[in-house]
């Protein structure tokens, strides 16, 4: 099952950090918070990751590109010019990097994201900047239900804005009105 992460707001509230990286690569621990939202996810078993990118978004592509050699011993021949990268332990994820629009609202970056999908009707999606219950994971697969598990994990209030969201991330689904208890 494919992952969808979110990583192309502004992040306005943290202006003074977000001015030169968008706000899933702010590092804690000297990771971004997005690559601790990977590794929560690959513990899980999902490793294919969609990455909507927007605001900032040489920034990340960037990191991905330099993962491999960064993350590992290099040998650089400075007379050839050739460089040797040696083999580490490195995580076995498939990134794709997505440009999805500056201005894009979250709908249409899932919207454009549907290319990338393919034929999953089912997939996980979450913001750059949050971070997942390992424990609502495991429960949303056990039950293999739609988004709803996930969002009263999230504790998410059924509203019309909801309801058009949820409608953008699972047209075939039909969502159907709950009887007030």
């Amino acid at each position: 099952m494919k992952v969808v992460i979110l990583a192309g707001g502004f992040g306005s509230r943290l202006s003074e950090e977000t001015v030169v990286k968008p706000k899933p690569m702010i590092e804690i621990g000297g990771r971004p918070l997005l690559w601790h939202i990977m590794n929560i996810y690959a513990a899980q078993g999902h490793t294919e990751f969609v990455i909507a990118l927007g605001y900032k978004a040489e920034v990340i592509k960037e990191y991905f590109l330099k993962f491999y050699a960064v993350n590992n011993d290099i040998t650089v021949d400075l007379a050839s010019g050739e460089t040797t990268v040696h083999d580490g332990k490195q995580p076995p994820w498939t990134v794709h990097l997505v440009d999805t629009g500056l201005h894009t609202l979250t709908g249409g970056r899932v919207k454009r994201l549907a290319s990338w999908l393919g034929d999953d009707d089912t997939f996980m999606m979450t913001y750059g900047d949050g971070v997942a219950s390992v424990a609502a994971l495991r429960r949303h697969r056990r039950r293999r239900g739609g988004g709803q598990g996930l969002q009263r994990e999230a504790g998410w209030q059924r509203g019309p804005r909801q309801r058009r969201l949820l409608r953008a991330l699972a047209p075939r689904h039909r969502l159907r009105r709950r009887r007030p208890d």
